[in-house]
């Protein structure tokens, strides 16, 4: 495999040679996007130069050349962390990736000073490594453990459902674990969570394949809660300054929202766990 040639050709087919300010009268394209030669063109690079470089045969990328290319493709911020991660893996990565080194209990007593905003604590893997009860009840209230959000997204119907827009819900989580694997190509939970929902939803795969990426560090996210009913929250992810492996998840809503009195009401609901979220046999989707 070769993420880093991956990753520059799924942008380059994204990008029209129209976009990019190249006109060409007549001409009759195989193929939308940009072809190798003129992505070098426009980076400034040589033709052979950026071949190899998609090929994985290039080492010790400059800096120069990152910025040319990622500037030639139009990449975001994003994309851009993500093309520099995958031009050197295994740098700047801020701590040993799966593994919490911060004592839980500073973290269970910083969410307890947070009764009345849902959030939650996660490693790289999406895995809740702490909670607080509105976080529980609000995204997960009919599980009496903590999940691994994404695989929830993908195979729990419940969690499914809760999503209003649930396509755009999914892209994003898919759009993470693909920053996800670049950051920490070696974390065995990361790769295989990644490995597990392409063999288990077809969905997963079909979105993997466009090679999004993003930070989700905030989004909107409509919800349609089956014991309050629907509410809109804003969803903020911090990276931990003791840890930044982990990430602080909140959610909030607006001060006088009709939001604001369904995440009151369940607040002051008492919590009835059910059964922990079944494991799909492998080969099955969960839809």
């Amino acid at each position: 495999m070769n993420p880093l040639g991956e990753f520059l050709r799924s942008r380059r087919g994204a990008l029209r040679p129209l976009d990019a300010g190249l006109i060409r009268y007549g001409e009759r394209r195989r193929v939308p996007g940009l072809r190798r030669e003129e992505l070098a063109q426009l980076a400034g690079v040589s033709v052979s130069y950026y071949t190899r470089l998609e090929q994985g045969q290039a080492n010790n990328v400059s800096d120069e050349v990152l910025h040319a290319i990622a500037r030639a493709l139009r990449l975001d911020g994003d994309e851009r962390e993500h093309l520099f991660t995958l031009a050197r893996p295994g740098r700047d990565v801020p701590t040993r990736p799966g593994r919490a080194t911060t004592d839980p209990p500073v973290l269970h007593q910083m969410l307890a000073m947070m009764p009345d905003v849902p959030a939650m604590v996660l490693t790289p893997a999406t895995e809740v490594h702490t909670w607080n009860p509105l976080g529980h009840a609000l995204l997960a209230w009919h599980l009496d453990r903590a999940p691994n959000m994404s695989r929830a997204v993908f195979l729990d119907p419940r969690t499914r459902d809760l999503y209003a827009d649930w396509p755009t819900k999914a892209r994003s989580v898919v759009a993470y674990l693909r920053m996800a694997t670049g950051r920490y190509p070696h974390d065995a939970q990361v790769v295989g969570l990644v490995e597990e929902l392409l063999s288990l939803c077809p969905e997963f795969t079909e979105m993997w394949a466009e090679h999004s990426v993003s930070t989700c560090e905030t989004m909107k996210l409509d919800l349609v809660h089956p014991v309050v009913g629907p509410l809109t929250v804003d969803q903020c992810t911090l990276r931990l300054e003791e840890d930044p492996a982990l990430m602080l998840a909140t959610f909030t809503v607006e001060a006088g929202s009709p939001s604001a009195t369904a995440l009151r009401m369940l607040a002051g609901l008492p919590r009835r766990p059910a059964a922990p979220m079944p494991v799909p046999r492998r080969g099955l989707t969960v839809r």
